[in-house]
């Protein structure tokens, strides 16, 4: 019997190690046999999870014509990911990826790292700041005043309690969208919400456009999906978005769905302007496409001149074109895992059914603790705490990076939790991997665009500040000297830091 479970082509094999170009070798500089790139090449997918694990590859002569190398380069690569325990192979059945013994499964996500690793690790890999104090504790203990009565209930409110989503609506009459409880359904963070929308408007082979580069966790959720991804290139900087790619992709792709962040977006930082808006939804509903505003950075403007302009959906009064996804697991603590949809009450009601055959409801307690915060001036303070941690945070790594990697660009986004960061030509895969041998968990862009795409970045949050933020930025040099040299350094350990 077989023991791979999924299967990568040759054509997008080649495409994703198409992806992997480093910047021209300097004088004297060694570069490896070509079978030995190519394996390299293979194990980077494999170890950031880009390729699964069990996923049989192209046969030899198959992946030789898609890349134009010698069937013998290809062998001798494959000899080599079989022997570092990368690959396995039997004949009749093919050969397909692997793990070496006592290695940890690739992360298809941003998962955040274990407690434990954490005295040696600088986690640059989840943009999540720790839980505000003593709003958390004071929303805990308010919500546990208020469960006696819900007790006595089953406890299932598939559409969320009753007193939460008429909170969440007058928040959005509050913003200038008039909203009716019967528009909001809560939901198991903003992940939840985006899965309960993608599988109710967006079947296997549905196409779903998307910003690229766009946000690591939503797109592999939308694969796995079985959704058919169509990239849709931002404006330079942080300009937001292109409309004429937006108009042209609408037109031509007729998506089911499109999926944008226009609230300092992430990975960019962005912020989509008022005209923009407008002129998304009015193409969106010109092609008949759902579009999805994800709203989880709104409140998260850094800097006190920042002017927000009008949510999406306000460009959409009668609902028949936008769903708004808000959260409250970026400006308050990652932990709250509650989110909420606002869409047309048809829309609500057609989630709110189909709920009954995914996670039924959202806790109750920690609903209870957001009505709270909600309700009391809770929120607001602890957000604005949020604000100037992330805004020192975002000051203190741009000021490391800027001393450590003079030739790294970037520019500074006013709003958001992200730093979206062009390399000076170092593949960020390899900077990933070479970050992992001296301390420093960094993402790499291609996480975040589609087939490969963003090769030559890599995204840094706003989660570190003070010496941890230098000491991160030390080490992410340390790692780009390592690529540079060509791997060089694979003897290194991670340093411990106290913080």
């Amino acid at each position: 019997m077989a023991q791979w479970t999924s299967a990568v082509g040759a054509a997008q094999l080649a495409r994703l190690l198409n992806s992997q170009q480093d910047r021209p070798a300097g004088p004297g500089t060694r570069r490896p046999p070509a079978y030995r790139a190519l394996a390299d090449g293979i194990r980077l997918l494999v170890l950031e999870g880009r390729v699964p694990v069990a996923a049989r590859l192209p046969a030899e002569r198959e992946l030789a014509l898609s890349l134009s190398v010698s069937r013998t380069t290809v062998a001798a690569a494959y000899e080599a990911l079989r022997s570092e325990g990368f690959l396995e192979s039997r004949r009749g059945a093919g050969s397909w990826t692997a793990v070496p013994a006592g290695n940890p499964l690739p992360a298809r996500g941003l998962e955040p790292l274990p407690p434990e690793a954490l005295g040696s690790m600088i986690d640059l890999g989840c943009a999540a700041l720790p839980a505000p104090e003593p709003w958390l504790t004071r929303a805990v203990q308010g919500a546990l005043e208020e469960l006696p009565p819900y007790a006595h209930t089953h406890g299932d409110y598939p559409a969320g309690l009753p007193a939460l989503r008429s909170m969440i609506a007058e928040r959005y009459t509050a913003r200038g969208i008039p909203t009716m409880p019967e528009q909001i359904m809560v939901t198991t963070g903003a992940m939840g919400a985006i899965d309960a929308i993608c599988h109710l408007f967006a079947g296997r082979g549905e196409r779903i456009a998307v910003e690229s580069p766009s946000y690591a966790n939503i797109l592999q959720l939308m694969r796995e999906a079985g959704a058919r991804l169509v990239p849709v290139a931002m404006a330079d900087g942080l300009a937001g978005w292109d409309m004429d790619r937006w108009r042209q992709v609408l037109r031509d792709a007729a998506p089911r769905i499109a999926y944008v962040v226009a609230d300092f977006h992430n990975p960019t930082g962005a912020l989509a302007d008022e005209d923009q808006r407008r002129r998304l939804v009015d193409a969106a509903r010109s092609a008949g496409t759902v579009l999805i505003a994800d709203e989880t950075m709104t409140e998260l403007w850094l800097d006190p001149d920042v002017r927000m302009p009008r949510p999406v959906c306000a460009f959409d009064p009668a609902g028949s074109t936008v769903i708004t996804v808000g959260s409250a697991s970026k400006a308050f603590w990652a932990g709250m895992r509650i989110g909420w949809v606002r869409a047309a009450p048809d829309v609500i009601r057609s989630l709110v059914a189909a709920r009954a055959y995914a996670d039924l409801g959202t806790p109750v307690l920690e609903q209870l603790a957001v009505n709270w915060l909600f309700g009391t001036d809770g929120w607001e303070q602890a957000v604005e705490v949020r604000r100037e941690q992330a805004r020192q945070n975002r000051d203190e790594i741009v000021a490391a990076v800027r001393r450590e990697l003079p030739e790294w660009e970037f520019e500074v986004p006013r709003g958001g939790l992200t730093l979206w960061v062009r390399t000076g030509g170092l593949s960020g895969s390899r900077l990933a991997e070479a970050g992992e041998r001296v301390g420093v968990r960094v993402p790499s862009g291609p996480r975040f665009g589609v087939d490969g795409a963003f090769e030559g970045y890599v995204r840094l949050p706003f989660t570190v500040g003070g010496a941890v933020a230098e000491e991160a930025a030390a080490r992410l040099a340390a790692a780009a000297r390592i690529v540079e040299d060509g791997g060089v350094g694979a003897g290194e350990s991670p340093r411990t830091f106290v913080a």
